[in-house]
């Protein structure tokens, strides 16, 4: 993991911590499965939703209760459920330097314990006994799946900018929101306009990068492989040229990762905020 982006965790490192103690639990499959999916749940992770969230409650001086960290552990659960589900649909063979779970075993056995972690995701929101927190994580899993759908459907077109920006917005963003709107709403605050432009911002910026990074990864270019299944990419939209193309999705990147910084210019200085604004210059040094 990255120095820089291991001493942000370190600032929340503790209710980090707790939201990794959550994601411990009897799986109750097959033995087989129960150590692969163990594994792919615990392996090292960014827990970047969770991140963002923890440190916007804690630089809005907002209290976390227990139920933060079974609804921060239900966030991580369905990131992986979606992790599962797209290596599926991509028909990729390794995740993080590992076989997926769909050349492991088969693409039927992926996606059921895809489905059987959402179920446990689901328990635990139902213990939080909120219905406003399931509603929100109800419309979060409505964009996800509006994303991929559309992304088919968009198969093999160039598609234009603001579309491109709405399927990262259902795709990946949505659960950024999610997160943080679920777990301001726990702790009685109003849930503002601008949190969650900075949520939306946020994660529409994590998107832009993982682009970025894929068409830059020679070695091991996703963005081959997206293009070669007719899905475009920001610098794909942007230019046929792929140099002017990645120098745009730049300038892309970088308004996004400052509409996420005008966001927080109202809270007060505090060594989570600092932390907040670091963690945006992270994502836009690519």
């Amino acid at each position: 993991m990255d120095k820089k982006y291991k001493a942000v965790l370190d600032v929340v490192k503790a209710d980090i911590e707790r939201v990794n103690k959550n994601l411990v639990f009897d799986i109750g499959l097959n033995p087989q499965l129960n150590k692969e999916l163990e594994s792919f749940l615990h392996s090292p992770s960014k827990r970047i939703r969770s991140l963002v969230t923890i440190l916007y409650l804690r630089a809005s001086k907002m209290y976390l209760l227990p139920a933060h960290y079974e609804l921060l552990s239900a966030v991580e659960l369905v990131h992986n459920v979606s992790l599962i589900h797209d290596d599926v649909i991509d028909e990729s063979k390794l995740r993080r330097n590992k076989k997926t779970l769909n050349d492991k075993f088969d693409n039927q056995l992926a996606v059921i314990s895809g489905d059987y972690l959402l179920g446990a995701a689901l328990k635990k929101l139902v213990k939080i006994n909120s219905l406003e927190v399931i509603d929100i994580f109800a419309d979060a899993l409505k964009c996800m799946c509006l994303g991929e759908v559309n992304q088919y459907f968009n198969k093999f077109k160039k598609i234009k900018l603001d579309e491109y920006l709405e399927k990262s917005t259902q795709k990946t963003a949505s659960l950024f929101e999610c997160s943080l709107k679920a777990a301001i709403y726990l702790t009685g605050n109003e849930i503002t306009e601008q949190a969650v432009e900075f949520a939306s911002n946020f994660g529409l910026a994590f998107q832009i990068r993982d682009d970025l990074i894929n068409v830059l990864n020679t070695d091991k270019s996703k963005s081959v492989n997206d293009a070669e299944e007719g899905i475009y990419n920001a610098p794909m939209i942007l230019s046929d040229e792929l140099n002017v193309g990645i120098e745009k999705t730049k300038d892309l990147l970088n308004n996004y990762i400052n509409c996420a910084k005008h966001c927080i210019t109202d809270l007060e200085e505090s060594i989570y905020k600092a932390a907040l604004m670091e963690l945006l210059e992270l994502i836009k040094n690519v």
